[in-house]
């Protein structure tokens, strides 16, 4: 009778461990970024992504972000160059203490680049993609269940350094 009491409790107590375990979740963010792409001053961009945790050891994340716009003005020509980013990631978190946390990111993005020159009232644009691997290297701060912050550092091309901080919504 005790063998079966024990084996019992054994079985409560192992399942109640894994009922423990955080819940996957979707999560939606926000960010604000300083790029740095050769042949070009830095400039500032914003954007947005989305995610989901399998646990808190691995996610999927996709995200949109304009990098850069350069607008340059020569006598009559005018132009302006845009570079936008499209992602797909997996993210792999390492967490630390109270409530801080270190991430790698590596997927697959495009590198949208757009120029439209204006000269004389005549205009003409092109675009091109560029698609490459992405990587990169962040640190994340809990503030509450739902709000976490995060500072990154990401290699989205090997021309292009991009410097972002953000905050994404868990639900």
């Amino acid at each position: 009778m005790f063998k079966k009491i024990a084996a019992a409790a054994a079985l409560v107590i192992a399942s109640s461990s894994a009922f423990a375990q955080q819940a996957p979740q979707f999560y939606v963010g926000g960010e604000v970024a300083s790029t740095k792409i050769d042949g070009f001053k830095r400039d500032e961009g914003a954007g947005v992504y989305f995610g989901y945790n399998f646990n808190q050891n691995f996610a999927v994340e996709a995200g949109w972000s304009q990098l850069a716009e350069y607008k340059e003005t020569a006598g009559e020509v005018r132009g302006k160059a845009t570079f936008e980013q499209t992602s797909i990631s997996l993210i792999g978190t390492q967490p630390l203490s109270n409530g801080f946390s270190v991430y790698g990111r590596l997927g697959y993005n495009q590198i949208k680049a757009k120029v439209r020159l204006s000269v004389d009232g005549e205009s003409g644009s092109g675009s091109d993609d560029l698609n490459k691997a992405v990587y990169g290297l962040g640190l994340a701060y809990t503030f509450a269940p739902a709000i976490t912050g995060r500072i990154e550092v990401q290699k989205p091309h090997s021309e292009i350094t991009k410097v972002a901080v953000g905050v994404a919504y868990n639900f």
